[in-house]
């Protein structure tokens, strides 16, 4: 086994259309986002990870749709990346049209492998339950239950989480004071469940072990806009690099 980590991110990108009218003229304007800037920077200091980054176009028609191929890695990420985006395929009037890449990724932690589920947008359940990871078998190797509704928290004053095990390996050479989130996804934590860190009440960083493999949801942002300040605190890449090592088992 390679000693590096290698870790698929999967998410965290889309397109931009928009419309400028100006009077009476009309402008359409096109662009292309990635948010998993920071995430990919942040890792890619670190000699032992071995990173990808796969946008949410590409997903839909290029992720792993064996197990082999999804033992590639170590770590599997979804953030802002819908349920949809890994169910159906680019060509949708074929039948079968394909695997069903969410029971891959349940195969894959069964036999020893990590998957984290970070918060935003299009994730959990996420903006009016689009991204609908609710009584998945997503939801079925994660440490918490997620909401059958919209389960986004906005928190424009900023809400600050509480560690509750900072001798946790992952949070070793991470500052005790985390920064202020701007929200997250609320969910309810498993019995059996680690939980490691909250806001208020609501789980932040839930572990536990599935089957041979580990799960962790994070149910705030790796990017902007929830995680605006968290991108730029110093103690983002080494949390991240703890956690992929840790959950790995490396």
């Amino acid at each position: 086994m390679s000693e590096k980590t290698r870790v698929l991110l999967v998410g965290e990108t889309w397109v931009v259309l928009k419309f400028h009218i100006k009077g009476f003229d009309l402008f359409p304007i096109a662009g292309y986002e990635d948010y998993g800037v920071w995430f990919v920077e942040a890792l890619s200091k670190f000699d032992d990870i071995e990173l990808v980054h796969m946008p949410n176009h590409v997903a839909l028609g290029s992720f792993p749709d064996t197990l082999e191929k999804l033992n590639e890695y170590d770590v599997v990420i979804l953030s802002d990346c819908g349920k949809n985006t890994l169910q159906m395929y680019p060509n949708m009037f074929e039948v079968p049209m394909g695997a069903d890449r969410l029971d891959i990724i349940r195969q894959f932690v069964e036999k020893g492998g990590a998957f984290i589920m970070i918060g935003g947008y299009g994730s959990f359940q996420g903006l009016r339950g689009i991204p609908g990871y609710h009584d998945t078998v997503i939801e079925e190797i994660l440490p918490v239950e997620i909401q059958q509704t919209d389960d986004r928290m906005e928190k424009s004053q900023g809400v600050r989480p509480d560690v509750l095990e900072a001798g946790h390996p992952l949070f070793e050479q991470v500052p005790d004071e985390w920064p202020l989130f701007l929200g997250y996804n609320k969910v309810t934590v498993k019995d059996g469940a680690h939980l490691l860190a909250k806001f208020g009440d609501d789980p932040f960083i839930t572990v536990w072990d599935y089957k041979e493999g580990k799960t962790m949801a994070f149910t705030s942002d790796l990017s902007r806009h929830w995680g605006s300040a968290f991108v730029e605190w110093e103690g983002y890449g080494d949390f991240w690099h703890n956690t992929v090592r840790y959950l790995s088992g490396k």
